[in-house]
């Protein structure tokens, strides 16, 4: 049963990883507690990774409500990435605990949500809300990338995180794509025949 709908709690959303070449895109929902604010709050990008940590810490345990959503590299590869990030956005939305009166988007696009809501172009610079889930939403990916680097250790991923660095490029035409590259991105297309693992 969905919960109603309140009036009073705004949420923020934002992802994290539509760029890279590996690894799912993230995104996160966030309803922040005024009662509790967390102080240092901004776009994620603009943050130390110690930073970083230490607000998500903070976040998740002040916030009203908040949920981490991805959605994988298959389905990135099947729908794109920007119908993918959307998809992952909605599923942060649906996983809050409260349902909000309204949802700000970080970017000039929403996902097609079941709620009022609003896209902020830099919203993840003037909107705490948006702020803590462009955190949320980093941090997790940036651990997800760190262990998938255990598993494919040739392909630096805890350093690049799977952007398109001279690094990962290098590896990709040396070794061939790994099964969490996104396919449907070009430079991984374009390995693709090398050995892979």
């Amino acid at each position: 049963m969905t919960a109603p709908i309140s009036a009073m709690l705004v949420a923020g959303v934002d992802e994290a990883g539509r760029g890279p070449l590996a690894g799912a895109v993230y995104a996160a929902a966030v309803i922040l507690d005024p009662a509790h604010p967390v102080a240092g709050i901004r776009d994620s990008k603009k943050l130390s990774a110690r930073v970083r940590e230490s607000l998500a810490a903070q976040i998740t345990h002040h916030a009203t409500a908040w949920c981490v959503a991805r959605a994988d590299v298959h389905e990135i590869d099947e729908l794109n990435i920007l119908q993918a990030t959307f998809l992952s956005m909605r599923r942060a939305v649906a996983g809050l605990s409260h349902r909000p009166g309204l949802v700000y988007v970080d970017g000039n696009r929403l996902p097609g949500l079941d709620c009022p809501a609003e896209a902020v172009i830099g919203g993840d610079d003037l909107l705490a809300c948006i702020g803590a889930a462009s955190i949320l939403a980093k941090v997790a990916r940036d651990h997800d990338m760190i262990e998938l680097a255990q598993r494919y250790p040739e392909y630096g991923f805890d350093r690049h995180k799977g952007y398109g660095t001279r690094e990962h490029l290098a590896a990709l035409q040396r070794l061939g794509p790994t099964p969490i590259h996104r396919r449907s991105f070009a430079p991984v297309r374009n390995s693709i025949g090398r050995e892979s693992i």
